[in-house]
């Protein structure tokens, strides 16, 4: 079940929020979507789901375009929370889930399960509004996943969790992946998107810049970074030609080159002056390539 999005463009009035997109999600597979704010994530996630409809283009999910039949295979966490308040927990997840189809006794069963995973059982009566934001996220991501979607869309899914229950919701979100669902999954932090990802695509003011297989966007970007510790003064290898950037660390220096063949230069040169105690080339990182693309870190 692929999702297939082909020369989409969302125009407002004369403003062009998206410009034409085209993108194929594989099958089972977690599809990182990254940019700015205001690069047209949203608007596309929105148009997805059928919130919006594209002025040109076309959106369509394991061959069918999206509508109200298809709305029992698709999960949504928008980064907008949209529980309601003064509802209690299980109230607000049967609502939910009996709009995607769900019954009752299988709505509850789903929920006590989810509640337990998250070490939050005692919430089931308690009101939204009685919870703390990061367990009104928990809640807000169970909704989205309890039908059991085959089409799952995240945005920003792990925004406002401490780092425990990050852990949590990845290990959820790895899980359900396995299951065999397509996710698209958007995040401010690039660590989870390398971490989770293995296709993905960097938008830039509505248009793709950056689009494909996460090892080749890295392999072709060409820069390596190198890390280096050592006991002695690095501060030589800023003046090595090939060297773009330097910044110093506690344990010595961390530099991005042109090339393996500029870390070679590197490498020789250290080695001149004293004992080294780590020398490791790296592939550059997500947030490298994003600056490289977009101008701007991501914040």
């Amino acid at each position: 079940m692929t999702l297939l999005l082909k020369n989409v463009t969302k125009r407002f009035g004369t403003f062009t929020a998206v410009n034409d997109l085209s993108l194929e999600v594989p099958a089972k597979e977690m599809f990182g979507f990254l940019g700015a704010n205001g690069a047209g994530k949203t608007t596309t996630f929105r148009m997805i789901l059928g919130l919006l409809d594209q002025t040109e283009g076309k959106i369509t999910w394991d061959g069918k375009e999206i509508n109200y039949s298809t709305t029992p295979e698709i999960g949504y966490l928008p980064e907008e929370r949209g529980l309601y308040p003064k509802m209690k927990v299980i109230d607000q997840i049967i609502y939910l889930a009996r709009l995607r189809g769900m019954k009752k006794q299988e709505i509850v069963k789903e929920l006590d399960l989810w509640l337990e995973r998250f070490n939050v059982p005692e919430y089931k009566n308690k009101k939204v509004e009685e919870l703390s934001k990061g367990n009104q996220q928990k809640i807000q991501f169970i909704a989205a996943v309890i039908h059991k979607p085959k089409l799952l869309i995240l945005d920003e899914p792990f925004s406002g969790l401490d780092p425990v229950n990050v852990e949590l919701l990845k290990e959820a979100v790895k899980e359900i992946k396995e299951s065999g669902t397509t996710i698209v999954f958007s995040s401010h932090r690039m660590e989870h998107v390398e971490e989770l990802c293995e296709n993905l695509c960097i938008m830039h003011h509505g248009v793709p810049v950056v689009h494909g297989e996460l090892r080749s966007i890295k392999r072709s970007f060409g820069k390596k970074n190198i890390s280096i510790h050592a006991d002695f003064d690095l501060s030589m290898l800023e003046a090595i030609p090939g060297v773009l950037k330097s910044k110093k660390t506690t344990e010595g220096i961390h530099l991005q080159v042109e090339s393996e063949s500029i870390a070679e230069d590197v490498f020789k040169k250290v080695v001149s002056k004293g004992f080294v105690r780590k020398f490791e080339l790296e592939e550059p990182s997500l947030h490298d390539i994003f600056i490289e693309k977009v101008g701007t870190s991501y914040e």
